[in-house]
């Protein structure tokens, strides 16, 4: 973490200093806003967050609840948002107090006597596999918690008004008038509030979604489920282990939730009669537990306390536009994400986790239009990168959904639920999703073959370097905080920052050419790295780097007091402390190679360290010049 760089700090530096409307920020919702959020839910409170690094747009946030969230009914936090959460600066907390799914049991009928269960396999997680992260389990009031704070601690100081109901909307024909939103403060009275743009946060019956005519397209399965947050006696030996068990009395997914006592149980209900017309979702709890009982025959739950249940049935649908545009070339101005676009079973735990990213890909975007150096044109870009995503998400589920429901009969490999969990793990941790070159910020003419560890489109997989400065070692993608802003990653070829070589050559055109993105796109007034966080990583070691003489673009002033910046090189010879060499890791040629990766974490761009050209073009694109 760097902080000092505006003068001495005694508290705590995470909370950043008040700017723009972060300064004698209104008690109530202004007449006029740039961001109007309609929602506090997992979408919301991170694109909340994402915004408060913008103090000159003025973002408010409206939830019709009267305070925060206290108990959430998602609590899966996959590897790729606990990823996102260190972009935040809260990963290292929240994992502190989560429960971390080490491993899966899958739990089957006892082939000498079907009617009682046994342990077919235990399975490691896929977490640490794939990732630096792991897999949680937290509830999703603390994970709002968290974003809150951010966002209140940024330097926008935004935070949710509470007690204030969205009624509906007005978009103009004319896309310099603003969107007039109608809204109900606690008292009950009535208002109307003019937005530059509305995010629909407020979940699967989105009134934000109604007002702009997007319907959600899909439909409901015949099968129920029953869930329960409980505390419990039991006999069942796995109690604290995530397990996945079929019985000839049904199914259940068990997972044990935070704090080492509480668990939450999906409990299988069985098909719902075509005529039911949702009666199943008065069935008492005292049933559910019958049925848990039921399955885990020859073991027994004793509950001792219901925090929380809940009967639904599963549905899949996406809804058939992500934003007011309706397929016109105009830009959009109200935009919908998580449950206002996308529902799905909560069994393979990725409600909470895509709805965040939806979010993610928004804020910045909106941030960077809002304070003028992108085209509006960019936020076109949200559906057509996020829409994709959302119905890859409800096939998956539809699989896995089907996996976890059938009858022992019609199972024939017993073990094939732990083969397809695992199988298909990259897709649940968040790692498969893939922006298409064409469709979204992503450019079509990369050279993917200079950095195959980094897949076009794909979010930035970091890895092991070392500090240049000072030796230490850290994540070259743990430095890339949520601030908004592209980050350029300069791979050197064997020269590394010798005079006159290539690495050298591309910093001094970054530095200083006309056309060069930091020159042209960063505005006047604001420090070299405001826009761009351009890094440097050699192949030799880090005792070999001189870092008060390489080019300036990795030297920056920073603040206000115009300091260097010592942590723009980094070095990937391995060390005592760290055996990766990160061009080995992720496939990077040895002659050298930009990576240019999103304020949202994907890569854009892969590209020689001498095609200048190509990356001022892909630019020129999403950016508008500020000198």
């Amino acid at each position: 973490m760097q902080f000092h760089h505006h003068g001495y700090v005694s508290a705590d530096p995470r909370i950043q200093p008040a700017a723009g409307t972060g300064i004698d920020r209104p008690t109530e919702v202004p007449d006029e806003v740039d961001v109007l959020i309609v929602g506090s839910g997992p979408a919301g409170m991170l694109l909340a967050a994402q915004l408060s690094q913008y103090p000159d747009v003025t973002t408010r946030l409206i939830e019709k609840r009267e305070g925060r969230l206290v108990l959430g009914q998602a609590d899966g936090i996959q590897p790729r948002s606990v990823e996102t959460f260190q972009a935040f600066g809260f990963a290292e907390r929240i994992v502190a107090e989560a429960y971390n799914i080490g491993w899966m049991n899958f739990w089957g009928p006892d082939p000498a006597d079907p009617t009682r269960i046994v342990r077919r396999s235990r399975t490691a997680d896929y977490a640490y596999d794939i990732s630096e992260f792991p897999h949680l389990i937290v509830n999703q009031a603390r994970v709002l918690d968290y974003f809150a704070e951010a966002a209140a601690h940024g330097p926008g100081r935004i935070a949710p008004d509470y007690g204030v109901e969205f009624l509906g909307l007005t978009v103009p024909g004319d896309d310099a008038l603003p969107v007039d939103v109608r809204l109900r403060d606690a008292t009950g009275a009535e208002r109307t509030v003019r937005a530059r743009y509305v995010v629909g946060c407020d979940g699967a019956r989105s009134r934000v979604r109604a007002e702009i005519g997007r319907v959600h397209v899909g439909d409901i399965s015949q099968h129920a489920w029953g869930v329960m947050d409980v505390l419990v006696e039991t006999d069942f030996p796995d109690w604290r282990i995530k397990c996945a068990i079929n019985a000839e009395a049904g199914n259940i997914l068990h997972i044990p939730r935070e704090g080492g006592y509480l668990s939450r149980v999906y409990v299988d209900l069985g098909a719902v009669a075509a005529d039911d017309d949702h009666r199943v979702r008065q069935t008492p709890i005292e049933e559910i537990i019958r049925r848990a009982n039921e399955i885990l025959h020859p073991y027994t739950l004793d509950v001792q306390k219901v925090a929380w249940h809940s009967v639904y049935e599963v549905g899949h649908r996406v809804t058939d536009g992500f934003d007011d545009a309706h397929g016109t070339d105009r830009a959009p101005r109200v935009f919908l994400t998580g449950d206002a676009c996308h529902t799905h079973s909560a069994k393979a735990g990725q409600g909470m986790n895509v709805s965040m990213q939806d979010g993610f890909n928004l804020g910045w975007k909106l941030g960077s239009v809002l304070t003028g150096l992108s085209p509006a044109s960019l936020l076109s870009t949200y559906g057509t990168e996020r829409r994709p995503v959302a119905q890859q998400l409800i096939d998956f589920d539809k699989e896995w959904s089907s996996l976890m429901a059938r009858k022992p009969e019609e199972i024939s490999d017993p073990g094939d639920l732990a083969t397809y969990y695992l199988a298909t793990a990259e897709f649940p941790s968040g790692f498969m999703t893939q922006y298409e070159p064409g469709t979204g910020v992503v450019a079509r003419d990369a050279h993917q073959e200079l950095a195959t560890g980094f897949p076009l489109g794909k979010r930035f997989k970091s890895a092991p370097v070392t500090l240049a400065a000072d030796g230490n070692v850290v994540h070259l993608g743990h430095h890339a905080k949520a601030d908004g802003r592209w980050r350029i990653y300069a791979f050197a070829d064997a020269a590394g920052l010798a005079p006159g070589s290539a690495l050298t050559r591309f910093a001094e055109w970054l530095g200083a050419a006309p056309d060069s993105p930091v020159r042209r796109y960063t505005p006047a007034d604001a420090d070299v790295d405001a826009v761009f966080d351009v890094k440097a990583i050699v192949q030799g070691g880090y005792d070999e780097v001189d870092v008060t003489s390489v080019p300036e673009i990795f030297r920056p002033e920073s603040g206000p007091l115009g300091l260097m910046d010592w942590e723009k090189v980094f070095a990937a010879a391995p060390t005592r402390w760290n055996e990766t060499d990160i061009f080995d890791a992720r496939g990077l040629s040895r002659g050298g190679v930009v990576v240019v990766v999103r304020a949202d974490q994907y890569v854009a761009h892969i590209l020689p360290l001498d095609a200048t050209d190509a990356l001022a073009a892909f630019f020129d694109r999403w950016m508008l010049p500020q000198r």
